[in-house]
């Protein structure tokens, strides 16, 4: 049995991989933004799975001081983890910023699980043979100098490639510095049919089993033990080169102390 946490788990891709795993007796963390859902969720995936061992987190990832609480919290009680699947993320939203004043799509899908991943380190490393898989995108675009702090004005569908190209590029250098788990970045494959690609495109091109199969495959597959640092495209169906700045060090060292500005001015 396996200790899994699946961010923006409620629906979509996170919550058929969660009800894979649980099915297959593993104990299974479900995220979401809405208490009343997240309880849904759990409910249902006992029922489907008849396993128990199903609990939840709720944080709006929009809020970054939420996710440090949510890390707060998962320290306190869950004694380890296993896999961490860093899956929560946005693409079209109602407000295109966040209360701190940033670009919703960099704090979502780039700087919430970068907070959440540092804050848990210590209960990633209790785990064994630890593996983190982030969600990655076909859609990957240069970051931008200003993005971050939303002194550039973009229009969602760039923002949301800059933000996963960041994860992409944050997720190599993570592997580098933690050689004890295994760090997989994935698009898990264009315009799945979830809720996000409806609400963004008005249509789909695969069914989403197909990103719940590679989730699941890099998840838990011990085929996957020696392919940390690397980026799996599910559209192409194998390893595969990301962008060219995930593999730049100077891009990379930018990206991460502009990272860490942003994250200290949110202290004060």
């Amino acid at each position: 049995m396996k200790h899994i946490l699946i961010t923006g788990s409620t629906d979509g891709i996170g919550k058929l991989t969660a009800l894979k795993l649980a099915k297959e007796g593993n104990a299974v963390y479900i995220h979401g933004r809405s208490e009343a859902k997240v309880n849904d969720t759990i409910s249902e995936i006992k029922t489907a799975s008849k396993n128990d061992n199903v609990k939840g987190f709720v944080a709006d990832f929009s809020d970054l001081n939420a996710v440090k609480q949510m890390a707060e919290q998962i320290k306190n009680e869950v004694p380890s983890l296993d896999v961490l699947i860093n899956n929560a993320g946005v693409l079209k939203t109602p407000s295109a910023k966040t209360k701190e004043g940033l670009d919703i799509r960099m704090a979502v899908n780039y700087l919430a699980p970068y907070i959440l991943t540092e804050n848990i380190i210590s209960v990633l490393e209790k785990g064994s043979a630890t593996r983190i898989v982030n969600l990655s995108s076909a859609a990957q675009s240069s970051v931008k100098k200003g993005i971050l702090t939303d002194d550039v004005s973009i229009s969602a569908n760039e923002a949301y490639a800059q933000s996963k190209l960041a994860l992409t590029m944050w997720s190599f250098y993570f592997a580098k510095q933690h050689s004890n788990i295994t760090t997989i970045a994935v698009n898990p494959g264009s315009l799945l049919n979830t809720k996000m690609a409806k609400e963004a495109y008005g249509q789909h091109w695969s069914p989403a089993e197909k990103g719940v199969d590679i989730l699941y495959d890099l998840a838990i597959s011990e085929a996957n033990n020696n392919d940390s640092g690397k980026y799996f495209d599910n559209d192409k169906g194998g390893f595969s080169n990301a962008h060219p700045d995930a593999y730049n060090e100077a891009k990379i060292e930018a990206l991460l102390s502009n990272t860490n500005m942003i994250l200290s001015s949110l202290k004060q």
